[in-house]
């Protein structure tokens, strides 16, 4: 029951084996592991602290919601865990994704560009997502407190030359939940970079859009094989949030 394997003769060098903590309800209680004084998050009741938890809200922009056909499901989903968060005084981070200028895009930005534009030619790059440009927006649902940040980034993870990483180190944060658009393209390289950093991603699956669904399946199964990310979906981390009292 404990989703724990040892390893070898000693009980402090164990891993990770996958469990569906979906189905686990809401009164089991767990032991948190702990080796040389460290304590090993494992489950979302070791990670969901409002002292130690952070939301991260990927690219809810005009541009990009709507060109998933589910934007306004995903949208309401988005909303349920960003409200409970609140509630329950989790810092939150909102994300967008922007584009260069042309005269200001490398070869990687220009490939992309022509990848997702479906264009041969440079010279037929467009930048969507322009500073100044309407869909560069989040939507207006989203609503950032004065309270809560907003990080530009030009790359697809959320890690990758912007302030995030700094910013929940300085906070002693050590997990972070993710929501948003989209799970094929950016979510899973920012779940990839938050786990590489040290930290223990959590996915809201069903508050990750896509554009691709059987690409997103395979980023879903992906994560679960891996191991390293908690998967978990809206109706079960919004309850575990409102259990914890805000800081």
């Amino acid at each position: 029951m404990s989703g724990l394997t040892e390893l070898g003769d000693t009980a402090m060098c164990q891993r990770l084996v996958l469990v569906n903590w979906n189905s686990i309800p809401l009164g089991v209680k767990f032991t948190m592991q702990q080796a040389f004084g460290l304590n090993i998050p494992q489950t979302l009741d070791d990670v969901c602290d409002p002292t130690r938890l952070a939301l991260v809200v990927y690219d809810m922009q005009v541009g990009i919601v709507r060109q998933i056909e589910n934007g306004p499901e995903i949208t309401g989903k988005v909303l349920q865990v960003l409200e409970a968060a609140r509630k329950a005084g989790i810092r939150v981070f909102f994300t967008r994704h922007m584009s260069l200028p042309n005269e200001l895009m490398g070869a990687s930005q220009f490939r992309m560009a022509m990848a997702w534009q479906r264009v041969k030619s440079v010279d037929e790059v467009k930048p969507w997502f322009l500073r100044d440009a309407p869909g560069f927006h989040l939507i207006p649902e989203m609503n950032p407190l004065p309270s809560e940040a907003i990080f530009d980034k030009i790359a697809m993870s959320a890690f990758e030359g912007t302030p995030l990483d700094i910013a929940l180190r300085d906070c002693g944060i050590v997990a972070f939940a993710i929501v948003g658009i989209a799970m094929e393209i950016g979510i899973e390289p920012t779940v990839r970079h938050g786990a590489d950093l040290g930290y223990m991603p959590v996915v809201v699956t069903d508050a990750c859009g896509f554009g691709h669904r059987e690409a997103a399946a395979r980023s879903v199964a992906s994560l679960e094989f891996s191991g390293d990310a908690l998967l978990t979906n809206v109706e079960t981390i919004c309850a575990r949030l409102g259990h914890k009292r805000p800081f």
